[in-house]
């Protein structure tokens, strides 16, 4: 499997290039409308054709590229099946996997963050069949998960965000690594880590989100000490849903 992660400064995010070499079949997770002509040059650089195009969600912190890599490509554009858009995509739905080769890409449908959002787990078949790690978007981030006002309300948000983390998320083996959309500097976490990547086991033990007693400690913690709003996140939303 090739992998890379690429970590934005303007907005603070991460996107993703991975899939398998030796067929030539990759996989652009959360690109960044800036960063099209970037991702063109990676798969030239890296003899990867960009077969399937995924955000995990619709984001409001920045324009993602997702279809105009997608059109440039001939690549499938990737949501949730709830993804509301005004433009047709590609929908998974829970459980579905995304095959590049030998790399396989297993849906969960996480919402929480956002109502459509979506976690990958990772399989690289030329190594074994257990999964290597996870894609969580902005649900479990390092040191902290998403916060849930942007898309839907905060509570709601939050009892959601909970099932998508302790019923999902943290039933995967400890061992996998987590590889998430946002790191310190983001507007989409509170705590996040400087360090772009961890484990669920490491996270199960040091993310101060994960040590409440329960989902009503949880929705309380995820309620409190909320961080300003990104500015202009409705229309950087409607955007990216084809309604602006």
């Amino acid at each position: 499997m090739l992998f890379r992660q690429y970590l934005h400064t303007n907005p603070v995010a991460a996107s993703y290039f991975l899939g398998c070499g030796g067929q030539s079949q990759g996989v652009v997770v959360d690109p960044l409308e800036d960063q099209v002509d970037f991702y063109m040059e990676e798969s030239k650089k890296l003899g990867m054709d960009i077969k399937y195009v995924i955000d995990t969600h619709l984001h409001a912190d920045h324009i993602s590229g997702g279809r105009k890599l997608a059109q440039i490509t001939g690549a499938k554009y990737i949501l949730h099946r709830s993804a509301e858009t005004n433009f047709e995509f590609t929908p998974v739905d829970d459980g579905d996997e995304i095959i590049a080769g030998n790399t396989v890409l297993k849906i969960i449908h996480t919402p929480g963050h956002t109502p459509e959002h979506i976690s990958m787990v990772v399989t690289d078949k030329s190594r074994g069949n257990e999964p290597w790690f996870v894609l969580t978007g902005h649900a479990l981030m390092i040191g902290d998960v998403g916060r849930t006002e942007l898309a839907t309300d905060l509570r709601q948000g939050a009892n959601d965000l909970y099932h998508s983390l302790f019923d999902k998320l943290l039933q995967l083996n400890d061992y996998l690594e987590i590889f998430p959309g946002a790191y310190s500097g983001s507007v989409c976490g509170r705590g996040l880590s400087g360090k772009p990547s961890s484990s669920i086991g490491y996270e199960k033990r040091f993310n101060k989100a994960l040590q409440k007693a329960g989902k009503d400690e949880f929705i309380e913690f995820m309620t409190e000490n909320v961080p300003p709003q990104p500015d202009h996140f409705k229309t950087i939303r409607k955007r990216n849903q084809g309604k602006e």
